[in-house]
């Protein structure tokens, strides 16, 4: 038994490493991965490395082929779409269920996680508190539906979607306030008005589909 959580928790280890490197680009688009490299800088056996490549594969951040192994998964306009409508409609289902059941527990979390979104600043020389908070806000959100499942996938896409923001949106946009989108989608949510906060919602989100479009076409 105490191997096997040993090598669980090896094997979220290296998953949380690579998740962390291939959102934010530092493993790039198509990138072969080689695993008795990465089992050197590991330092770990290649059981739990195969079983971290498996949940990356799940997670759609990795790809596997046979005879040419792991590598990094690309990116596409088309990929980029799948994700962005894919976001819509799941958390779009997600924030009604939580405007419907969430209870003031859920109320509190949704603007405790606003508040730290608000008060953590925001800089393309050192994302990650901002990019931890900003996760933390729109998982909050939609945590009131109380549907493991759902959340599990609006997670997933959440992720995939980081890393596009990582590769073409490192400068931060001009002529959008981002905060006052989340205040308005929070204020909705936490006044129960459902269709409101799901149009403010699917709104902020294609936004962000379009400009990161408009990047990768140059």
């Amino acid at each position: 038994m105490a191997t096997k959580t040993r090598k669980e928790t090896l094997s979220s280890r290296i998953v949380a490493d690579l998740r962390a490197a291939i959102v934010r680009g530092e493993l790039a688009p198509g990138e072969k991965i080689n695993l008795d490299r990465l089992r050197e800088a590991q330092d770990v056996s290649i059981s739990p490395l195969r079983e971290a490549m498996s949940r990356l594969v799940a997670d759609g951040l990795v790809a596997f082929e046979d005879q040419r192994g792991y590598s990094v998964t690309p990116v596409s306009l088309g990929d980029l779409a799948e994700i962005t409508r894919l976001r819509v409609a799941l958390e779009s289902l997600a924030l009604r269920g939580a405007v419907a059941a969430g209870d003031l527990d859920w109320e509190s979390q949704v603007m405790g996680a606003l508040y730290r979104l608000r008060t953590t600043p925001r800089s393309a020389e050192a994302p990650a508190a901002w990019e931890a908070a900003h996760t933390g806000f729109h998982m909050a959100l939609l945590r009131g539906a109380a549907m493991p499942l759902l959340l599990q996938f609006c997670a997933q896409l959440r992720c995939l979607q980081d890393r596009y923001r990582a590769l073409y949106l490192a400068d931060l946009p001009a002529g959008r306030d981002v905060q006052a989108e989340h205040d308005a989608i929070a204020a909705a949510a936490c006044a129960r008005n459902a269709d409101l906060a799901v149009s403010r919602l699917v709104a902020h989100i294609e936004a962000t589909g379009a400009l990161l479009r408009a990047r990768m076409l140059g």
